[in-house]
């Protein structure tokens, strides 16, 4: 896996730094989630808002994609490559609100797919989410077993599923389908615990800096918000249950 800008060889970071790190990192994802989730209920029940995301063909009533959705896609992506790649040279405000606003995109184009399921059954999803992602990342924290090697495996395993996701585009298979999301499910999972381990030791050779710890808090954040998201995506569509 690649290292991030803050990783040395040298543990710097004391203990107060390394509980302020992964403080700011639960506390800007927690943040990051809650605005998903206020922007994703407002476009679910605003027709208005929801037509922005859709083309609708008068003669025949089918429903497309519009451009303004593909572009929100696109900010999104710029977004995280923008993060990942400047995050440490950043003014840690900029970055701040580079996460919170594509926290915000997130909820817009959640929406669409969110519709397509039960309001109960996506709460029941949510709170499942939320107790495998803390069980997982607890597990992270505090396990005493180096977990890099897993990590390899894991990014290998998301690179398959990725293609098989392409693939399946195609084929339209359900059983694939079902196996995609059963992988997807381990995977998130795995990548919880050993994503939280490595935030863990990226605080212990942080400088005692109010910025890099901001900095760094906010890129974890989005490491982990990522890891809950798309964990929420695939045990929606086992635990989900469609309008």
């Amino acid at each position: 896996m690649n290292q991030t800008p803050y990783m040395n060889t040298t543990r710097t970071g004391s203990v107060e730094v390394v509980n302020a790190f992964m403080r700011g990192i639960y506390g800007w994802m927690s943040a990051g989630l809650a605005l998903t989730a206020v922007l994703a209920y407002l476009v679910t029940t605003s027709p208005a808002l929801l037509n922005l995301f859709f083309n609708v063909d008068p003669a025949t009533g089918a429903a497309g994609i519009s451009m303004f959705y593909i572009l929100m896609i696109v900010a999104e992506f710029g977004i995280v490559m923008g993060l990942s790649w400047r995050i440490s040279r950043m003014n840690p405000s900029t970055a701040t609100a580079l996460f919170l606003a594509y926290s915000a995109l997130n909820g817009l184009t959640l929406a669409p797919i969110l519709l397509v399921y039960t309001a109960h059954s996506v709460a029941v999803t949510f709170f499942v989410t939320a107790g495998m992602f803390g069980a997982m990342s607890i597990y992270g924290l505090l396990t005493k077993k180096d977990l890099t090697s897993m990590g390899s495996l894991l990014f290998m395993g998301l690179i398959g599923m990725l293609i098989a996701m392409v693939v399946n585009m195609f084929l339209q298979s359900a059983m694939m389908d079902f196996v995609i999301s059963g992988v997807g499910v381990v995977l998130f999972l795995g990548l919880t615990a050993f994503d939280t381990q490595k935030l863990k030791t990226m605080g212990e050779v942080l400088p005692n800096d109010a910025a890099a710890i901001r900095r760094g808090s906010i890129m974890g954040a989005l490491t982990l918000y990522l890891d809950f998201i798309n964990l929420f995506l695939f045990l929606l569509r086992f635990l989900g249950n469609r309008e």
